[in-house]
């Protein structure tokens, strides 16, 4: 039984470790494809499901100043380009700030368009809602990797850990 405890507890560490060392590398490039996917679909006409909301969104928040034919190819094209940047992980405060100002555009419908967004405001969202909600993750994930910009990181070692803690509330 204690080989068993010993293995577990080795595998456990080896997995944690790397872990560590490949998650947040693995959530850029997951975030980006999740962004490339959904913007390249905006070029083209009826293939993304949020389409008509996005556009009129837009619409909306610009005071009608970019209609659909206009404000679709903007938004395809700026999420594209957060996607490229993050699978390429290049200029990566640049892209989490438009990750961050898409977001915000993006969960504006739930008060835009509550009628749309919910079927009983406001906890029953409806498919668009939904949609719209999961975009939480999509922000936690963005600040996971902003996190590690300036060259922090994800410590597999729990000594590791809370030291570093420590000295970041010595620091506050």
């Amino acid at each position: 039984m204690e080989r068993a405890v010993q293995l577990f507890k080795t595998v456990d560490v080896k997995l944690t470790r790397w872990m560590a060392r490949y998650s947040v590398v693995a959530l850029r490039v997951g975030l980006g494809i999740v962004f490339l996917w959904f913007g390249a679909l905006k070029f083209f006409p009826n293939l993304s499901p949020a389409e008509e909301l996005a556009a009129r969104t837009i619409e909306t928040l610009t005071f009608g100043i970019a209609q659909p034919p206009l404000a679709l190819p903007m938004l395809a094209t700026l999420e594209t380009l957060i996607g490229l940047g993050l699978i390429a992980g290049k200029l990566m405060r640049i892209t989490l700030l438009l990750l961050l100002l898409q977001m915000i555009g993006t969960v504006t419908p739930l008060f835009l368009f509550p009628a749309e967004t919910f079927t009983q405001f406001p906890y029953a969202p409806t498919l668009e809602g939904q949609y719209i909600i999961k975009n939480i993750v999509l922000v936690a994930g963005g600040l996971v990797i902003g996190a590690t910009v300036r060259g922090g990181a994800v410590i597999a070692d729990p000594e590791a850990a809370k030291v570093a803690r420590s000295r970041e509330s010595a620091a506050d």
